[in-house]
């Protein structure tokens, strides 16, 4: 069974900047695609990128790129989503999610809890 834990998030103001966590743990933690999924209320899930499981291929969506950065470290078993120039209309909850083949197909093998990230303007 995997587990995803996040953390980080909270309030922000626009312009600045936030990182979250996601730690995965249970069989072949280091082999997963992990990424994140946002909702904003109202709005349905929608997928903001991901990175391969060596962390050398990473994807976003068009209303991040360039802002946001994911990471990982297999070692810690966890990835990392610096989010740069926040905008209020990045505002949501921000899920963790993993797969061992795409995050972008499909339903994820795993999600995070999820965690708040509030920017105001």
């Amino acid at each position: 069974q995997v587990q995803l834990v996040e953390s980080g998030g909270g309030l922000a103001q626009a312009g600045d900047s936030l990182r979250l966590s996601c730690e995965v743990s249970g069989r072949n933690s280091s082999r997963y695609i992990m990424g994140w999924f946002r909702q904003a209320p109202g709005k349905e899930r929608e997928f903001v990128g991901d990175v391969t499981w060596t962390g050398g291929n990473t994807f976003y969506s068009d209303s991040v790129k360039g802002r946001f950065i994911i990471s990982r470290d297999n070692a810690k078993n966890t990835a990392y989503l610096q989010m740069n120039s926040l905008k209020p209309e990045d505002t949501a909850v921000y899920y963790c999610a993993v797969d061992e083949f795409s995050i972008r197909v499909g339903v994820p093998t795993a999600w995070g809890q999820g965690t708040q990230v509030t920017v105001s303007s």
